[in-house]
């Protein structure tokens, strides 16, 4: 008795009429074309697509934002989680958020695990956090109003491993002066994929270009951008269009 497997292999060889009668039906079968009815089609996926939107909000409201409120030390209003599930959450953390936030649950949040006491995370109100962020916690991250931190985004403020390369391989863990603060002012925007390493403040107001690294500390409204970042030009309070053309340039 030939197994299915040794039987799709039978038929893939082609070398008779009958195997390949059997190939083509085979095909029919697996790949059907029945013609799109854009009234019932469309009118189906509209119907759906509200049904899942209800059920995933039911599920946020009454289950997975109560968890994730559940780990926090203060309790924020008008907590928007968007996306499926939760934030990734390890280590010795205390967090607090505060009101009219959105955040991704496509995020990485951890505590430095060797730190000698639990390291905080400080979140402003009106703040937006992306998907598939990382906030790395050394000693604190300080994160104030109305901050944009756009998908991708990384605040590293510990390495993870010494800079000994033997005691790397003995699996010691990175030292304490390794793991400092970060801290973003009020109105910072850091665009897609923008990494800020530890011990950085970036002002108030200032802007991080797209795919940007951040080694040193950026004044504030300022437009920075590049690998190390370096401040390209001041912000103007009432921005125009060369602001734009600037921005494209290092985004």
């Amino acid at each position: 008795m030939k197994t299915l497997n040794e039987i799709k292999i039978w038929i893939k060889q082609r070398d008779t009429p009958t195997k390949r009668a059997l190939f083509r039906a085979a095909k029919s079968v697996l790949r059907p074309d029945f013609p799109p009815v854009p009234a019932i089609h469309l009118t189906l996926y509209a119907m759906i697509s509200l049904i899942s939107l209800a059920v995933l909000w039911v599920i946020n409201a009454l289950y997975w934002k109560p968890i994730f409120i559940c780990w926090l030390s203060n309790r924020p209003k008008r907590l928007f989680l968007y996306g499926k599930g939760l934030p990734y959450l390890t280590g010795p953390l205390n967090i607090s958020i505060g009101d009219d936030c959105r955040i991704s649950t496509q995020i990485t949040v951890t505590g430095r695990t060797s730190a000698p006491v639990p390291v905080q995370l400080l979140i402003g109100d009106n703040v937006d956090i992306g998907w598939g962020s990382g906030l790395y916690v050394g000693t604190r991250i300080i994160i104030g109003n109305n901050v944009r931190i756009a998908g991708q985004g990384t605040l590293a403020g510990y390495p993870g491993h010494p800079l000994n390369a033997k005691d790397r391989a003995n699996g010691d863990p990175d030292l304490d002066q390794q793991a400092r603060d970060i801290v973003l002012e009020d109105d910072v925007w850091l665009a897609r994929g923008v990494i800020v390493n530890a011990g950085v403040t970036i002002g108030r107001g200032s802007i991080v270009a797209a795919g940007s690294v951040v080694t040193k500390d950026i004044p504030p409204g300022v437009l920075a951008g590049g690998v190390p970042a370096k401040v390209i030009k001041n912000i103007d309070e009432n921005p125009t269009d060369h602001i734009g053309a600037s921005w494209e340039r290092v985004a």
